[in-house]
């Protein structure tokens, strides 16, 4: 069924868009063809920022003018991120309109503000249809060689170097005793001092997955326990987006 076809209620669709996840060849590499002929249809989306959304539509050959093309973002102040703003910028598919929500990078509602988005769609009965594509997250577990069977996505860790040892510390020990990957990423400009802090803090035997510019040229993944990190080579990971991943 095309994205543009009339449904059995009144509403539309919410299609869930994935994009790139950095600087990649063209869509057949990254997205599926059905996800590409559902975005061609689509008039409406709701993004994470107007401006990579055009450059994403611009590399899925989006066949409209952009400046004819309804693109509203979501919220960006969390006092703002009220259920009245989601109704509104759900108000397309609320009129029938079949809708598409995109993220910055990757999947959309996966560590990303959309899912506050999906929520309010089902609250008000708008279908959702999830389209396949990348995520970091699925993409740095699967070549990780970590327990894919039991893992947990923790975010940003905190900033304060104290606060951030504690907390890795904890990971590791709840890694330790459930047998689970743990998962976080950190602001690229700080990526080498979150390695750095890692091969301090955890144990000697503990596995430590880098996983950067995933899906890209530049792809990078490596695992190694702490002791070999310690006596190998590091990678140059300054302003490269990158995901950690811990099993103990």
């Amino acid at each position: 069924m095309s994205a543009a076809a009339n449904h059995a209620t009144s509403k539309g669709t919410l299609y869930l868009l994935p994009v790139a996840l950095g600087e990649t060849t063209p869509w057949p590499a990254f997205l599926p063809a059905q996800a590409q002929a559902v975005a061609a249809e689509l008039r409406h989306f709701v993004v994470e920022t107007a401006r990579a959304a055009r450059a994403h539509l611009k590399q899925l050959d989006y066949p409209y003018p952009l400046r004819e093309t309804d693109i509203q973002e979501l919220p960006g102040d969390p006092d703002k991120a009220t259920d009245a703003a989601f109704d509104a910028l759900l108000a397309p598919a609320l009129a029938g309109h079949d809708l598409g929500l995109m993220s910055d990078a990757g999947c959309p509602a996966v560590a990303d503000p959309g899912a506050r988005l999906v929520a309010r769609a089902h609250a008000l009965g708008v279908r959702v249809a999830p389209l396949v594509g990348p995520s970091s997250i699925l993409l740095g577990l699967m070549g990780s060689g970590l327990n894919g069977q039991s893992f947990a996505f923790h975010g940003y860790l905190p900033v304060a170097e104290m606060e951030r040892d504690a907390r890795l510390r904890a990971l590791e020990e709840e890694s330790r005793r459930l047998g689970r990957t743990q998962l976080f990423i950190e602001t690229p400009y700080r990526n080498e001092r979150m390695l750095e802090a890692l091969l301090k803090q955890l144990g000697p035997a503990t596995r430590v997955c880098v996983a950067c510019d995933l899906n890209t040229a530049g792809e990078t993944i490596l695992t190694r326990t702490v002791r070999d990190w310690r006596k190998a080579e590091r990678p140059a990971l300054a302003r490269r987006p990158t995901l950690f991943l811990v099993l103990a």
